[in-house]
């Protein structure tokens, strides 16, 4: 059967418990302690990974020299298919930010079983499917929305597929930084920490290290609405 606790709508969960063993079996698994590299933009390697516990930030760095936070991949989630089937270098880089554990299969390997396991494409198809409309919903939102409501919409997006219920509230435990919530919401890190003060200030949510707690996500779902622009 598929490990317990994988993101729902993962590439794992589209598997047959049968299909997911079948494909274990061509792997071999490892674990990585945060802040480790898996994978380098520009890198001309074609393993895959599939996450089994821990979470990962993709990113990617334009021409310019800005790095963008393109996605946060959890249990079940599948990296590194896209070279292993087209054969060009990968075209973001991986880094780990809680200690993961991962299943590997070399390119070739992958894309024999794809050939070979029934419903493995299928369900490399539907992630394909999926990332895709999670990018054009992100490009949407980015360019009719300001910087405060892009950042409390990212918020209430962690909150929904990856907090945690708590006595406070919903708990964001993926350690984010500033930068990296600033990233992933298109705009600077003073905006996000000015916004942040007044979100505390009004006890909406309430941060420690590298944590966010949100308390009032009813707030956060009304800022994202905002679309004038401030920053």
């Amino acid at each position: 059967m598929t490990p317990a606790g994988l993101v729902p709508g993962s590439f794992a969960t589209q598997l047959d418990p049968a299909i997911w063993r079948a494909f274990a079996q061509r792997c071999r698994v490892a674990t990585y302690p945060p802040r480790t590299t898996l994978f380098h933009q520009g890198d001309p390697s074609s393993h895959v990974m599939v996450l089994l516990a821990g979470w990962v930030k993709v990113t990617s760095v334009s021409r310019a020299g800005s790095e963008a936070l393109l996605a946060l991949r959890g249990p079940g989630d599948i990296l590194g298919e896209m070279a292993a089937i087209d054969g060009l270098p990968r075209s973001a880089t991986v880094t780990t930010l809680v200690t993961v554990r991962a299943q590997t299969i070399d390119g070739p390997g992958f894309v024999a079983a794809l050939d070979h396991l029934r419903g493995l494409s299928l369900a490399l198809l539907r992630h394909l499917t999926s990332n895709l409309r999670e990018s054009d919903g992100k490009r949407l939102e980015y360019v009719s929305s300001n910087s405060s409501a892009r950042l409390a919409a990212l918020l209430l997006d962690l909150a929904g597929q990856h907090g945690r219920h708590t006595s406070e509230g919903l708990a964001i435990d993926i350690p984010l930084s500033q930068r990296e919530l600033a990233s992933a919401a298109a705009t600077s890190r003073e905006v996000v920490a000015r916004v942040m003060r007044t979100l505390r200030a009004r006890d909406v949510v309430r941060t420690s290290r590298r944590r966010v707690v949100v308390i009032q996500p009813d707030v956060l779902r009304s800022l994202g609405r905002l679309v004038s622009d401030d920053a």
